[in-house]
């Protein structure tokens, strides 16, 4: 008779991948307490996974209990732990002669695995689909701040993150009209624009530089000095960190990379700031809130979208529907095959509804 429960139960894997942001530790109790209602608590075993992929290669696995999901709702990062594992390493055997997937495999069996949950982006999900192929049950769970990962119209960490750089906008806005001052904001947002645009639009900057939109430095700097002279002491203005400009548009990745290093610049934000003080006489700063958009409690929408993408995910276990990644399309959360949105990046458009509005405000994108 024990033997039959057993063999009943559902052994579930949990991990963490790539960043971390507001929402995962909600994301795993939605999935965990929905597990228990749904399955029945000793029907259940939740794995959690330390450390992501690296967890699994490496087989550094808890079996936890429904007290370690108490209590984690509002709080940030992730109680899972996470590290990043690039997917473009995972079938590359390095010099510590380790197959990642061969040992992603043999984890997954000796924890006796019925399934397993992988939060996080896109490097995460094409992981995902790498295992899944592997004939491993996966479902797939949208983890971001940057809101980039393809089929989805929102990534859970996504509106706590606008919400942190909309405040600092927010109070750059004083100290630069007290100061006369052009104040540049840095944001998260190395491939996709939708953070910058977001809190750009909320926060009021008078200027906004994506990397979907290639600037020219002089139609910033002209925006800087129509305001000036139209009586406007300052602007502010919000850059994503992977941005570029018209000329580097025409370069490779690598060939960017390359000559900001050979500047000393990592991102074009420094540069942008130096250019419209040279070019304008205007005193230019930069502000880069960095780490802290990533950081702290969920808001109350991440924490709701958290919840019901883990219920969804419970669901989709309950179902035996695997090899699929839960989404928000519209009003209604459902899911998209993993074939069908790894290794895809949703990126912002010029016709985007909140760049034509950004546009009917006055706001100029340096385009």
């Amino acid at each position: 008779m024990q033997q039959e429960e057993f063999i009943m139960k559902k052994r579930i894997g949990i991990l963490t991948s790539g960043g971390d942001c507001p929402g995962l530790n909600a994301t795993i109790r939605g999935v965990a307490k929905a597990c228990y209602e749904m399955l029945g608590t000793d029907n259940v075993e939740i794995v959690g996974i330390s450390n992501g992929y690296y967890g699994l290669i490496h087989n550094m696995c808890k079996t936890m209990t429904p007290e370690d999901f108490s209590g984690i709702l509002t709080r940030g990062g992730t109680i899972l732990g996470t590290k990043r594992q690039p997917f473009k390493m995972m079938k590359v055997i390095g010099e510590d002669n380790v197959d990642k997937v061969k040992n992603m495999k043999q984890t997954y069996r000796d924890q006796k695995l019925d399934c397993l949950l992988t939060l996080g982006g896109n490097g995460t999900h094409k992981t995902s689909k790498l295992l899944a192929d592997e004939k491993l049950n996966v479902i797939g769970l949208p983890k971001t701040i940057d809101n980039d990962i393809y089929g989805t119209d929102v990534t859970f960490g996504f509106h706590t993150a606008v919400d942190i750089a909309t405040d600092a906008l927010d109070r750059l806005h004083t100290t630069a009209c007290s100061h006369s001052r052009i104040l540049l904001c840095e944001i998260m947002g190395n491939k996709a624009g939708w953070l910058t645009l977001n809190a750009g639009v909320a926060g009021g900057a008078d200027i906004i530089l994506i990397p979907e939109i290639p600037y020219d430095i002089d139609k910033v700097c002209q925006s800087v000095i129509k305001r000036s002279e139209s009586g406007k002491n300052f602007s502010i203005i919000a850059v994503a960190e992977g941005c570029f400009d018209k000329e580097e548009a025409k370069l490779k990745k690598k060939e960017r990379a390359k000559r900001r290093a050979e500047a000393g610049m990592v991102t074009a934000t420094n540069r942008i700031a130096a250019q419209i003080q040279e070019k304008t006489g205007l005193e230019a700063r930069v502000c880069v809130p960095g780490h802290m958009l990533r950081g702290g409690s969920p808001s109350a929408y991440d924490r709701i979208l958290a919840t019901q993408f883990g219920v969804y995910a419970a669901g989709l276990i309950q179902k035996e529907h695997y090899g699929m990644s839960v989404a928000k399309v519209g009003g209604s959360i459902t899911a998209n095959r993993l074939e069908d949105i790894a290794g895809k990046t949703k990126f912002v458009t010029e016709d985007d509804t909140l760049v034509k509005t950004a546009r009917d405000l006055g706001v100029t994108f340096g385009d």
